[in-house]
């Protein structure tokens, strides 16, 4: 079971989140800078499972030309944002700072932390807070008490919004042409036997998850987990974020979530959306 779980826990990590059609459109384009583009993908080439890396698995794993990621290495080594040991690169600390002005600016996390940190205090299990980006959900504020996921989780982690309860909240607050344009481009795929991937099951998933406004997501991301789900909205009722609460899978999951998990998230969910609506929206949407 725990080689299928790390196993799980690779395939998670090396999906790469999809550029939207506009994006994709947008390379032929005068306006679109290359080079910013390539040096990005090589930053985004490091995670969990390769913090060490070569030029020519850099190149491998980018499918940029290794001369391309030569430079492109050069550049970033000279900025500091990547280091070198022999023939092996890695993220410099310096990185962080690409990641620290959203969260600077958003206040997202800082409004909503104290509100998570006494969910965990009331349920005993650990909360975390997401926003959707592509294809994946990013993680801007997490409260743990055990691991009982394979996945290395912090802030600034991602995983596939299509598995995840909190991403198919975030999925059910789009516009419907929105939603079909995602589900058109969605790249859906086994993550375990329970998991939902056919564009028409997890539609009719994400329709339940919006008229009942919450998600219940059982073994989907790992076979040991069960997850629950609630929108953070802004005063306008448009989605900003999704805040959940994970625990181990076992019997009688469903029956404590809906009993115990769901109430607490649900009153976290109103005092959030409270600070948010006294302070202004964090995500510069009032």
């Amino acid at each position: 079971m725990r080689t299928q779980l790390r196993s799980n826990s690779q395939a998670v990590s090396n999906a790469a989140p999809q550029l939207p059609a506009p994006l994709l459109a947008l390379e032929d384009s005068p306006d679109f800078v290359q080079s910013l583009a390539r040096g990005l993908e090589v930053i985004r080439a490091f995670d969990a499972d390769h913090p060490d890396l070569s030029q020519a698995q850099i190149a491998a794993r980018t499918g940029l030309a290794r001369a391309v990621v030569r430079r492109s290495l050069i550049t970033l080594q000279h900025l500091g944002y990547v280091g070198a040991r022999a023939r092996q690169f890695h993220l410099m600390p310096r990185i962080l700072e690409l990641g620290f002005g959203y969260l600077s600016a958003s206040r997202l996390p800082e409004l909503a932390l104290p509100t998570m940190e006494q969910l965990v205090r009331t349920v005993k299990e650990s909360c975390s807070l997401s926003v959707l980006d592509g294809e994946q959900i990013v993680y801007v504020a997490r409260v743990p008490v055990s691991r009982i996921m394979t996945i290395a989780l912090g802030v600034g982690a991602r995983l596939p919004a299509f598995a995840a309860s909190m991403g198919r909240v975030l999925l059910a607050g789009l516009p419907d042409p929105d939603l079909d344009a995602w589900l058109g481009r969605a790249h859906l795929y086994s993550i375990t036997p329970h998991t939902l991937c056919t564009p028409k099951a997890l539609k009719a998933e994400i329709l339940k998850v919006r008229r009942q406004g919450f998600a219940l997501v059982s073994r989907e991301l790992e076979i040991g987990l069960f997850s629950a789900a609630v929108p953070v909205r802004n005063r306008r009722g448009e989605v900003l974020a999704a805040l959940n609460v994970s625990m181990q899978f076992h019997g009688e999951s469903k029956s404590v979530a809906m009993r115990i998990m769901l109430p607490a998230l649900r009153k976290a969910q109103a005092e959030i959306e409270r600070i948010i609506a006294h302070v202004g929206s964090p995500l510069g949407s009032s």
